[in-house]
């Protein structure tokens, strides 16, 4: 079975002339630093949701020892979140050409026979299974959710936590063994990195080559840069309309000075206009010296401050700063008998039905003086896709944690 040709178990099956450690070293290189970053990006990502605080942020409460680097996100510059999370979402969108050149370059080695030659061989083609299984499961998830396609068998945050756990845990055990030789390979690109290489990715016959090495290599960035030019763009409202793969690409929703992007609309939060009418809706604020129950109005007679803080979300997608105008969330706090340290926050939506119709703050979050309880945006009340009649808005944070339609304000300790 090794030796006919016929079959992907022997050598001579795998033909491109464009196989060989050069090149697989090269993207190598290249998906050490990008998946490093990606790993890194992604646990901020789940540290920014303060799952220590509360088992509402918590999505994934079995993680043990995993969550062992958790800390309480800071408010700090106020973009910390939309650079992260924008990140991390565009380097890997970005980062799936060079991960399926980089599977292509090594596929012969999958079907090499024995499967086994030493105990320690076994180990590595272990480790090798879940380097390719955990990395296609972590892009594959990772794009799904950009474009809100929910068909995962579970939620999507324990699904893409543990799995990356698993897929950096093998590429770490893998980056320990290759490297050194990777690094030894590239030391040939400014001698003769087209002359064949003593592998067993090169082919014993390959065919006849249609394109260089070198030429692949311009494929895969370009496909890349490709990728990058049709994401990048859902972190800019200038170019929004540029992010052609992006859910959030194209024009801003509406127009006026709410004309900026949302998740969910009211009506898909079955939100019911009876509820924020300015007769029916009351806050409740609940704290240590009991309940305070004020209308919108009475809201607007507090004294109001202005913040410019962006929106961002997990998807990737965020927008520039806006302009939200409305009563700090520490003068909320000093209503119900918090004046000197305002304490955690738990904010309750109008919102029936999804995961985060509720959130936790800390107390950091809470005190910051850019922390508001926002009524109008950019000089304008609040539409209902924007939270109307009041939402939380929170320097730094996830944009689920800035709840919109916010029924409910308890302060104390989470």
């Amino acid at each position: 079975m090794r030796d006919d040709p016929r079959l992907p178990t022997s050598p001579g099956f795998w033909r491109s002339p464009l196989r060989g450690t050069w090149f697989t070293s090269l993207l190598g290189v290249v998906l050490l630093v990008g998946v490093t970053v990606l790993f890194v990006t992604g646990l901020l990502s789940y540290a920014a949701y303060n799952p220590g605080l509360s088992p509402v942020n918590d999505k994934t409460p079995d993680k043990g020892l995993l969550g062992f680097y958790l800390f309480a996100w800071p408010t700090h510059p106020h973009w910390l979140y939309r650079l992260t999370q924008g990140v991390h979402v565009t380097l890997g969108i970005t980062l799936i050409p060079v991960l399926l050149a980089k599977l292509w370059s090594v596929v012969p080695r999958l079907f090499a026979l024995p499967p086994a030659r030493s105990l320690a061989h076994a180990l590595e083609r272990i480790s090798l299974l879940l380097l390719v299984g955990g990395g296609l499961f972590e892009f594959v998830t990772g794009v799904l959710n950009v474009q809100l396609d929910y068909v995962f068998p579970g939620s999507f945050y324990p699904l893409h936590f543990y799995g990356a756990w698993v897929f950096f845990a093998a590429f770490v055990a893998h980056a320990v063994l290759k490297t050194p030789r990777a690094l030894r390979n590239l030391r040939r690109l400014r001698q003769e990195p087209d002359d064949p290489e003593p592998d067993d990715l090169v082919s014993p016959r390959p065919s006849e080559p249609t394109v260089s090495r070198r030429g692949a290599l311009w494929f895969v960035g370009g496909g890349s840069l490709l990728l990058f030019t049709t994401t990048a763009g859902q972190s800019s409202d200038a170019l929004r309309r540029t992010a052609l793969l992006a859910p959030h690409g194209g024009a801003e929703p509406g127009e006026g000075p709410n004309a900026f992007q949302i998740n969910k609309t009211a009506a898909y939060a079955g939100i019911d206009p009876a509820e924020t009418s300015a007769d029916a809706w009351r806050l409740e604020i609940v704290g240590r010296t009991g309940t305070v129950r004020l209308s919108r109005a009475q809201l607007a007679e507090l004294p109001q401050h202005s913040a410019a803080l962006p929106i961002a979300c997990v998807e990737g997608w965020s927008t520039s700063d806006q302009w939200w105008h409305g009563v700090r969330l520490r003068d909320l706090a000093a209503l119900v008998g918090h004046e000197d340290d305002p304490p955690d926050l738990f904010v309750e939506s109008l919102q029936r039905h999804g995961a985060f119709r509720h959130a936790a703050l800390r107390a950091n979050q809470v005190a910051d003086p850019r922390s508001l309880l926002a009524l109008s945006v950019n000089g304008e009340t609040l539409s209902p896709d924007h939270g109307h009649p009041a939402r939380v808005v929170v320097p730094a944070a996830p944009g689920v944690l800035n709840t919109k339609w916010v029924a409910r304000m308890t302060f104390g300790d989470l």
